[in-house]
């Protein structure tokens, strides 16, 4: 209420500060009309498409391009269309994903083996396999008994081969692919020769009227965790929207996608420029396909959108209405709008959880490279870690990743020493101002002995998860075996990027009160996530992260 108070106390001050404000804006000269775009050479086609569409909508808009160089510097008010290939994270602070780039494995709908590749997906080592031996086989895919003799095709486009190197790991003259003229070709290749493999764009799949998949051909999952079958979040293959937002989310393989970026030196403010790239995230998604790229997601352009309108819905501080002074409109209107405010607020704080844009700000971010993973540990999916010691006994924690999601914990909930556990039984519960997580073990043995120092200070596990916030030491009884289910520090950093992955779409399904802001903040154009991201949501979001993310990795 203070707050309350002080705001009205210091309005005056601020609607003069506005009127003072408008005068000054009555005298600028005008802006615009024309909107000039610099574009990278392979966007070239594209976006002259974009400009000629645009014009032709809006004839009083006029649009002109030009070429952008490798050592073009970004320019204050200029806007610049662009792959992911050519940013430089460095000079940008701005951009927005406008389009993608995706190529996809498939073979025929016919396919004797598709229902078990899409069991198990497939991966990067197994497509290599085929696409550098002369005498390529399923079993070299999929192993067992799938000895059936397969054909891999290509259509003639350098780019698209890179990027399969690229994924494969291959040098591009090691892939002994047969080539063929255009997608129509290959498609229908691939459709008449079911055991065959081809790859080609994404939107070549697709039907143009319907929006939907060619029946006669199936995209082959991608297996990105390796762990030798397609979990529930890798599974996105059902649609095109599907497919389209799981690439926007990174669930699909990076080497295999690209993205077509509008990109500024700062957010966009030019009423022309971002006329233009409200309507490249409406009408302009129609033009993508004609030049080989993929349309954004509806779940994607939303969060464009909610980038854009604020911006492009100034304040009108240049008059006034039915002979009212400026002053007085202005300091009606705000006082309306802190009352609905301070009402609404108050009736929907104890309603939903809620993230405070000063926390999405403030605090530090986190992603791969910012988890510590000391080498010589080994890490579980749990999000656990073992180290054995010289006595033979196992000491176990919770890693640094899981710590940095939940923040200063609050209590901890201990097993007694004696008590035997099997691996991925529930050993641990971790506790945050009521609201908690339970915990696998990555081992199986007998607890020998439990940290309790944990008990009087739970946030050692915070502040020291790989040394005095040690866990238990279990005494193991299938170490040898259960050893080689755990990763080593290089793996586990590698495995953590499907994690971000995961917690990302667990994330976007968050329901909260912020839900559409939130997801944009942390999601969009792979921003990061912000460190103690559940320590302010509710339980029941908690509940939600127990079952669905901790849960579902065993």
């Amino acid at each position: 209420m203070k707050t309350f108070l002080t705001f009205f106390l210091t309005l005056p001050f601020f609607l003069l500060s506005l009127t003072s404000f408008s005068i000054a804006e009555n005298d600028q000269p005008a802006e615009k009309t024309g909107l000039e775009l610099f574009c990278s050479p392979e966007l070239m086609d594209l976006t002259s498409n974009w400009a000629a569409s645009y014009e032709s909508q809006y004839p009083d808009k006029k649009v002109t391009i030009s070429r952008m160089t490798s050592e073009m510097a970004l320019a204050e008010g200029q806007l610049y269309l662009t792959t992911q290939a050519q940013l430089s994270s460095d000079a940008l602070n701005w951009q927005m994903v406008i389009g993608h780039d995706v190529i996809v494995p498939i073979t025929s709908s016919n396919n004797p083996l598709l229902q078990e590749i899409q069991q198990q997906g497939i991966q990067a080592r197994s497509l290599a396999l085929l696409a550098a031996s002369e005498l390529p086989n399923w079993e070299q895919a999929l192993g067992g008994t799938a000895n059936a003799p397969s054909t891999m095709y290509l259509t003639d486009n350098e780019e698209l081969s890179a990027k399969i190197a690229n994924y494969t790991n291959l040098d591009k003259d090691a892939i002994l692919a047969t080539k063929l003229s255009s997608p129509k070709e290959l498609i229908q290749t691939v459709q008449e020769n079911i055991y065959s493999i081809g790859f080609c764009k994404l939107v070549d799949l697709i039907n143009t009227d319907s929006k939907t998949f060619n029946e006669q051909i199936s995209i082959l999952p991608i297996d990105k965790n390796r762990n030798g079958r397609l979990d529930h979040f890798e599974d996105i293959y059902q649609s095109p929207e599907a497919l389209s937002r799981g690439v926007w989310l990174g669930k699909y393989p990076r080497e295999l996608s690209g993205e077509v970026y509008a990109v500024a030196s700062s957010q966009p403010s030019q009423k022309n420029a971002l006329e233009f790239l409200n309507w490249l995230n409406g009408s302009g998604q129609e033009l993508l396909a004609a030049s080989g790229y993929s349309p954004l997601s509806s779940r994607a352009k939303t969060g464009n959108t909610q980038i854009l309108t604020p911006l492009s819905e100034p304040i009108n501080l240049s008059g006034s209405t039915s002979g009212l002074p400026l002053g007085w409109l202005l300091a009606g209107t705000f006082v309306i709008i802190i009352l609905a405010i301070y009402r609404f607020s108050r009736s929907k704080r104890k309603k939903l959880p809620t993230i405070g844009s000063e926390d999405l700000g403030m605090t530090p971010a986190m992603n791969e490279s910012s988890i510590e993973s000391p080498a010589g540990l080994f890490y579980d999916k749990s999000h656990t870690w073992a180290f054995m010691e010289r006595d033979g006994f196992v000491k176990v924690g919770i890693d640094d990743f899981l710590q940095r999601l939940t923040g200063p914990l609050t209590q901890v909930k201990l097993k007694k020493a004696g008590t035997k556990v099997h691996k991925g039984e529930k050993i641990l519960t971790i506790i945050r101002e009521g609201k908690q997580l339970e915990i696998h073990t990555p081992v199986s043995g007998i607890i020998k002995a439990q940290n309790q120092s944990l008990l009087d200070s739970p946030t050692q596990l915070n502040t020291s998860p790989y040394a005095d916030g040690w866990v238990y030491q279990i005494e193991p009884l299938n170490w040898d075996r259960e050893v080689r289910l755990l990763f080593r520090a290089s793996t586990y950093r590698e495995w953590l990027e499907d994690e971000f992955t995961r917690l990302k779409d667990f994330l976007a399904h968050a329901a909260n009160a912020n839900s559409m802001v939130f997801d944009h903040l942390i999601l969009q154009d792979g921003g990061e996530i912000t460190d103690q991201i559940l320590g302010d949501l509710a339980p029941e979001i908690w509940d939600d992260f127990q079952t669905k993310f901790i849960d579902s990795a065993r």
